[in-house]
């Protein structure tokens, strides 16, 4: 009987109070204790008011219904399909719609109801994927900002390939932390050829001296994210990182002078295609014909052997690998050791090589003082802290 009043009622109401109704019936069909007719007669008056010529009045249907399961489905899927914005509380919150509802609403919406989807908590990796291949920069960027999407690894390379110039994307894909750390290196990487470009366009470097320390920066970034990566990931990270070209000598010899064992043994094991227990084992059981044997089988440049092989034997006497920085920092003693004893080689052409270790020695020598100030401060820090106390 009410909802019939409210059907004769609504045929003459302005736009705004008929919003105010039909918000009030959406709440009363959600929250209220309706016997099984009136519950029917509300769901028939709420899809009646669907074909209301009034945008008002179907927002405020969308806005009550949204968020709730209990929402009829008709009403839902047609409000999904209704003016952006009309369709987008619904699209962002509705628990109703499937996968295959918001696919279809990513390749057919505009931009307003693509940043709606962006926005659902617990977006699932198929819709995302959607997004990631038609969805526009700013609905990718919503996408890349939604902590609770879950976007598969190709998704955000396709992410990149699309708008990988974009700052504001390229940020919000760096603070992700669910990235892989391939991923996450094609993103350190598509950062450093924009900083290079930036640079010598400015003409702030020369574009040789510029690509030579963004490579640099990105072995570093390199090797610290392989300080954090999981033994699992670790076969995958380089063999994305010899697709990608970035396994070179340099970059192996970086992570040994840090004591990167791991990233170094995967590299070699990678690159001879043996299993990395077999290298470690030539390695630390082989003397240096089993070193020599591995190096050759991994066709790296014959004028780096004696800075691996003194850094091996380095590893092997101990006592180099305790200086502090874990892993992803440069070990300054064991430099200057392969540094020192590589000046008496006489052994081709090692004028590249030297160059290489003596940038390296900077770079330890220049964190290592960081370091020390650091601990300075803190001490500091600490010591004005007690004499405040007393």
């Amino acid at each position: 009987m009410i909802v019939r009043h409210f059907l004769d009622w609504i045929r003459t109401a302005p736009a705004g109070k008929r919003a105010e109704a039909t918000a009030a019936l959406a709440r009363a069909y959600l929250y209220s204790d309706l016997s099984p007719d009136d519950a029917a007669a509300a769901e028939g008056a709420m899809l009646m008011l669907l074909d209301d010529p009034s945008p008002l009045v179907r927002r405020a249907l969308a806005d009550v219904l949204a968020a709730s399961p209990s929402a009829p489905p008709a009403v839902m899927l047609a409000l999904a399909s209704d003016q952006p914005q009309i369709a987008a509380p619904v699209l962002a919150l509705s628990p109703l719609l499937v996968d295959a509802d918001l696919v279809d609403a990513v390749a057919t919406g505009n931009e307003a109801v693509q940043i709606a989807i962006a926005s659902r908590a617990g977006l699932p990796r198929s819709v995302a994927a959607a997004l990631a291949e038609v969805g526009t920069p700013e609905a990718c960027l919503v996408l890349a900002e939604n902590r609770e999407a879950e976007i598969a690894e190709f998704s955000v390379d396709r992410i990149l390939e699309r708008f990988g110039q974009i700052p504001a994307i390229r940020e919000a894909l760096v603070a992700r932390d669910d990235l892989a750390p391939a991923t996450r290196l094609t993103l350190v990487a598509h950062i450093s050829a924009t900083l290079v470009d930036f640079v010598a366009a400015r003409r702030w470097l020369d574009a040789e001296h510029a690509q030579r320390i963004a490579r640099e920066a990105c072995e570093k970034a390199t090797v610290t994210l392989a300080a954090e990566t999981s033994s699992m990931q670790m076969r995958s990270l380089i063999r994305h990182l010899r697709t990608s070209g970035q396994l070179t000598a340099g970059l192996i010899l970086r992570a040994l002078l840090c004591g990167n064992v791991a990233l170094f043994e995967e590299a070699l094991a990678e690159l001879t295609e043996m299993p990395v227990e077999r290298v470690s084992n030539l390695l630390y059981d082989g003397g240096n014909a089993g070193l020599r044997a591995l190096f050759d089988q991994a066709s790296l440049p014959p004028t780096t052997y004696p800075a691996f092989k003194e850094a091996i034997e380095a590893m092997r006497e101990g006592g180099f690998m305790i200086e502090p920085g874990g892993p992803a920092r440069l070990k300054r003693r064991m430099i200057e050791r392969v540094l020192t004893r590589c000046e008496n080689e006489d052994v081709g052409d090692l004028a590249p090589l030297l160059t290489l270790l003596r940038r390296f020695a900077t770079e330890a020598a220049r964190e290592e003082a960081r370091l020390f100030c650091d601990e300075l401060v803190a001490e500091n820090f600490a010591d004005d802290e007690q004499f405040e106390a007393a």
